[in-house]
């Protein structure tokens, strides 16, 4: 699933409210913003990431980042909420059709570390902001929408602690991530040995 392909499944989800012009053209400023976080993201990293520069790339005044984000920290609030909501949605759509259990954990964690090692640059400034206090209530609060997402396979797979085991399982999955982010490239023995985690008799 791609980037568009997510983010207009997203909209589906509000498009039974229509928005004014003038909120429309808003929601299009505020977006081409975050857009521009993104495609800077690999080439900045987190400490050059100015203000500065996201402006001059969206094309936009410093009055209307400040409108729409009210401060750097509250910009990579939405940053990370738009990169994860955009996984989230393609992890969605990848196990739609799964019922819960071993294949359904394996699809979205696949579909997890794919998206993570495509935006390996987002995810990279991500991590480096998870010093912002803001941030890493943002983590904590995804990770935990996480486990509850994953929470249903651990009971199917008849595991006796399926709370527990969905919140490692997703605390592992971000550590494969950060493996492969490092190597810049899948690594098979990681996949591998998380599906070791859940091949158990």
């Amino acid at each position: 699933m791609t980037h568009q392909a997510a983010a207009a499944a997203t909209e589906g989800r509000i498009a039974s409210h229509p928005m004014t012009r003038r909120q429309e053209n808003a929601a299009r400023t505020r977006q081409a913003l975050i857009d521009a976080g993104l495609r800077l993201a690999e080439r900045t990293g987190l400490a050059g990431l100015s203000i500065n520069l996201l402006v001059e790339e969206a094309e936009v005044s410093k009055g209307t980042f400040f409108h729409h984000f009210g401060d750097r920290a509250g910009y990579l609030v939405a940053l990370h909420r738009d990169f994860h909501d955009r996984v989230h949605a393609e992890i969605l759509y990848a196990i739609e059709d799964l019922d819960p259990g071993k294949d359904r954990l394996l699809t979205g964690v696949r579909t997890y570390l794919d998206a993570c090692l495509r935006d390996r640059g987002v995810r990279a400034l991500l991590l480096e902001a998870r010093a912002e206090p803001l941030i890493a209530s943002e983590v904590s609060a995804r990770n935990a929408g996480s486990a509850k997402l994953c929470e249903p396979d651990f009971r199917a797979m008849g595991w006796a602690r399926p709370r527990e085991n969905a919140r490692l399982w997703v605390a592992m999955a971000a550590e494969a991530a950060l493996v492969e982010l490092d190597a810049r490239r899948r690594v098979a023995r990681i996949r591998a040995a998380l599906a070791d985690f859940i091949d158990r008799p």
